[in-house]
């Protein structure tokens, strides 16, 4: 596998237009990464744009924030689905998880999970704002929610991925689980890093970069 298969090409910009999403749609054709990551208005544009080839589309929800009900996450993730969208991206409660409300956050993954069947959920845990114990009971409860995924970062907290965190959070889950690193990767040399410490997924809007950096 090339840097490629391991890119979520990104953008989250509450600003995108139909044009960012096109161009991020066909730089991630011309390099062949493993995916898009949009928000779920975008959906339906990034599934049209990408028809035909093998790249996914996932969109976020809850996002960024994840102080939605959970009935509305729910929701979400469903129509993000039906517009198209493979895999789902989803933010903790992170107040629950603070007030140690450990069923209900679990019980919130678990209900998007079951609502979006088969395709891949990744559950943003959102390290910045946790304590080191926070982020591996939040581990925890997204392996006992049949989460497919672990991920770092919304990228608009007041930090990004650390090598610190992935390495705690690979602790946890193991082979549980897969991880995506995300926020703030934005060179090769530390995408190659996170993958060497066993993340299966990196988001980054820098993916042409890291790509044209990729040594002959």
């Amino acid at each position: 596998m090339g840097l490629a298969d391991f890119i979520d090409h990104t953008n989250l910009r509450p600003s995108a237009n139909i044009a960012d999403i096109q161009k991020l749609c066909e730089e991630a054709k011309t390099y062949g990464f493993y995916a898009v990551c949009v928000n779920g208005c975008n959906v339906p544009i990034a599934k049209e744009t990408l028809k035909d080839t093998a790249v996914k589309v996932a969109a976020v929800i809850g996002f960024p924030l994840g102080a939605m009900s959970t009935k509305a996450k729910v929701f979400e993730a469903v129509d993000c689905i039906e517009n198209g969208a493979e895999e789902i991206d989803m933010v903790i409660n992170i107040g629950w998880m603070k007030s140690e409300m450990y069923d209900a956050v679990r019980d919130e993954i678990e209900a998007i999970k079951r609502a979006i069947g088969d395709k891949i959920l990744k559950v943003i845990i959102e390290t910045c704002y946790l304590t080191d114990a926070e982020k591996e009971k939040a581990c925890d409860l997204a392996i006992e929610a049949h989460a497919d995924f672990v991920k770092t970062s919304t990228g608009f907290g007041t930090g990004g991925a650390t090598f610190e965190d992935v390495k705690l959070m690979k602790s946890i889950v193991g082979e549980k689980a897969k991880i995506k690193a995300s926020g703030g990767v934005k060179d090769r040399e530390t995408a190659i890093q996170y993958i060497e410490l066993g993340v299966s997924r990196i988001g980054t809007s820098s993916g042409p970069k890291l790509l044209k950096q990729e040594a002959p």
